[in-house]
């Protein structure tokens, strides 16, 4: 019986002991991950001082960077916060103290929003870079010619932090790709001409987030946040749009309402997309309407 007991116990020994030794690797794995630096080559985007670009910085800005840098562009303290996985703030975008325009270049800023990565080459973990990589070379000269104009706001904000259970979720797949990791940096986003065309739809749907929160093919799913039970609604005609019409797109996107009546969750950021025109809402309809009817995903 005591030869039983003793191998039972070496037994076990050994799979804690695998455990640790497996704990371990997927730490570090994890960790080379999170500081793994990227060599992008200078995209060479011409930066633009007329109005006109202004203007159209200016409005990019304001459908796309608000809900997650605030108002004032100044960076979202607590923009992700839990105590298993980490702090993320979001940037202060302006000149001000702890703001990194006074630091970044028109190439830092290139490499932040098309790319994923910080001045210093190492990951960013904003999710919004899948969609912001998009974003084609007019369109992001524009929006950096804004930037360098807004106001300064004073705010410090924190650098990331993960837990080092986060890195090992991470390297176990439990947060699929980095935004670094997920775009392709060989490439340039296509640049339709503006218009109500499905080409343009689809332009806007790409860079205003849609696919982060609906899913890749937009028939919805678990929301991107782990940390929030939601599942996202389905976006093509195999949903509830298959029965709205342009207007009922637009006047939702407004006000925050459905037509019939139900409020838009609170993380659907409709106010940012309410500043959209009628023409470039008008063209998102009509992209949406063109896909194929998919069921609603559910991540089950």
């Amino acid at each position: 019986m005591k030869k039983v007991f003793k191998w039972i116990g070496i037994v076990l020994g050994s799979l804690i002991g695998l455990l640790l030794v497996t704990v371990a690797v997927l730490y570090f794995m994890g960790s080379a991950r999170l500081n793994k630096t990227y060599d992008i080559p200078p995209d060479n985007i011409a930066i633009p001082t007329d109005a006109a670009s202004l203007e159209l910085g200016k409005h990019r800005v304001e459908t796309m960077c608000l809900g997650c840098h605030t108002e004032d562009l100044g960076g979202m303290v607590g923009w992700f916060v839990s105590e298993q996985i980490g702090y993320v703030d979001s940037s202060n975008l302006t000149s001000g103290e702890g703001g990194i325009a006074s630091t970044y270049t028109d190439e830092d800023f290139v490499r932040a929003i098309r790319h994923g990565v910080n001045k210093e080459g190492k990951p960013t973990f904003m999710i919004a870079v899948t969609a912001t990589y998009h974003i084609n070379d007019r369109d992001l000269g524009a929006i950096i010619a804004y930037l360098r104009t807004v106001p300064p706001v004073d705010r410090q904000t924190k650098p990331k932090y993960f837990s080092p259970f986060a890195k090992v979720l991470l390297a176990a797949g439990a947060f699929g790709q980095l935004p670094a990791e997920a775009v392709d940096h060989t490439t340039r986003p296509p640049a339709p001409e503006p218009g109500v065309t499905v080409e343009f739809g689809k332009y806007l749907i790409d860079i205003n987030d849609c696919r982060v929160c609906h899913g890749a093919e937009l028939n919805g799913g678990p929301f991107p946040d782990p940390t929030i039970q939601l599942i996202t609604p389905n976006l093509t005609p195999g949903g509830e749009l298959s029965a709205w019409s342009e207007e009922d797109f637009i006047q939702t996107l407004r006000t925050g309402v459905t037509p019939g009546g139900h409020q838009l969750s609170e993380y659907m950021p409709w106010q940012e997309k309410s500043r959209l025109t009628d023409d470039e809402l008008k063209a998102m309809y009509l992209y949406l309407q063109s896909l194929p009817k998919l069921e609603q995903a559910t991540g089950q």
